[in-house]
């Protein structure tokens, strides 16, 4: 590990001063970041520690959330308010990572994480255009199965490896930041980039930016929600792929529908084809195979990924049964 200062920032205000510094990096719960500076993967020069923050979780006047950045994982997961109104979010939390992990990793840090490719972390031996711009991707023709089938591109096929973030995907979440310049909001849409010719920018925080909360917004009534994840074993294992998905029915017909998938992109990936196709329909078995269909007919899987538009098709048809029939959330 680097040699690197530390510091405790006392609130947000002197959080931003100083992170205003280059080299500075922002720690919250350090499941990721340490174990990124352990393999030398990030080197920042200075950490300012926010994880003292308040963690709070406040009601806003719409009837949503606002969930502070400093929340930690398993208490976002067993609030009151999100397991009874956000299922799909606090089941996604819940197949995430080990108990001891969800205790540590906060909000903020959650959303920052960044990918579990073998080539990223491999300093010594591999090329990765995320880790070093220019240098090539072994992944492309190397052991490649957990890797993108959408949205990558010739430089990054990594993908991004949380399952919150799939679920605050659906959930159309905005994340807001604050930094010496002022306060801003960002859609969760648009917080998580694609690789493009940047693969080594994984979201669209500027230099300095301090994550401070994120806001869900609240579903219509009656809006039913759940995850899914499909992975290698039953526990602690990044997912192949995963669905989270709301519904909410009029009928037998669909009145509302939001979905996103995880493990097939390098940023949670919002299926608005999907949604498209399915808003309005009759809920059929049919129907939820051509709307998978239409997300994924421009897939462009590798060598060993090639199973994951099926994987990933069956999976979404799965969950639709179990929100259309009522024996989900």
């Amino acid at each position: 590990m680097t040699p690197f200062d530390y510091t405790r920032a006392t609130d947000t205000a002197d959080a931003l001063h100083q992170g205003a510094i280059t080299g500075t990096a922002y720690l919250g719960g350090g499941t990721n970041l340490v174990d990124l500076m352990r393999e030398t993967v990030a080197r920042p020069e200075r950490l300012v520690d926010v994880s003292g923050f308040p963690a709070t979780i406040e009601e806003t006047e719409d009837g949503g959330l606002l969930i502070g950045a400093a929340v930690r994982n398993t208490a976002l997961a067993e609030h009151r308010a999100v397991r009874m109104r956000y299922p799909l979010l606090s089941r996604a939390i819940l197949a995430g990572a080990s108990a001891q992990i969800r205790n540590m990793a906060t909000v903020g840090g959650n959303l920052l994480q960044r990918t579990r490719c073998t080539y990223f972390y491999d300093t010594e031996g591999s090329r990765c255009n995320k880790r070093q711009p220019g240098s090539g991707c072994d992944a492309r023709e190397g052991f490649n199965r957990i890797h993108a089938v959408l949205g990558a591109s010739d430089a990054c096929f990594a993908t991004h490896p949380s399952d919150m973030c799939v679920a605050l995907a659906a959930l159309d979440a905005t994340v807001h930041v604050d930094s010496s310049a002022g306060a801003r909001t960002i859609p969760f849409a648009d917080f998580h980039r694609l690789p493009d010719d940047q693969p080594d920018r994984d979201t669209s925080l500027d230099p300095g930016e301090l994550v401070t909360a994120v806001a869900l917004p609240p579903l219509p009534s009656g809006t039913r929600s759940t995850y899914r994840k499909v992975r290698d074993r039953a526990s602690y294992a990044f997912a192949l792929v995963s669905v989270g998905a709301a519904l909410k029915m009029e009928g037998d017909r669909i009145k509302d529908v939001r979905i996103a998938f995880g493990g097939v992109a390098h940023k949670p990936w919002r299926a608005t084809k999907a949604e498209a196709a399915l808003r309005d329909g009759r809920a059929t078995h049919q129907l939820f195979l051509e709307a998978a269909a239409a997300e994924f007919a421009e897939a462009r899987p590798l060598r060993d990924n090639a199973f994951k538009p099926t994987l990933a098709s069956r999976t979404l048809a799965a969950v639709l049964e179990e929100l259309t029939t009522g024996d989900a959330a």
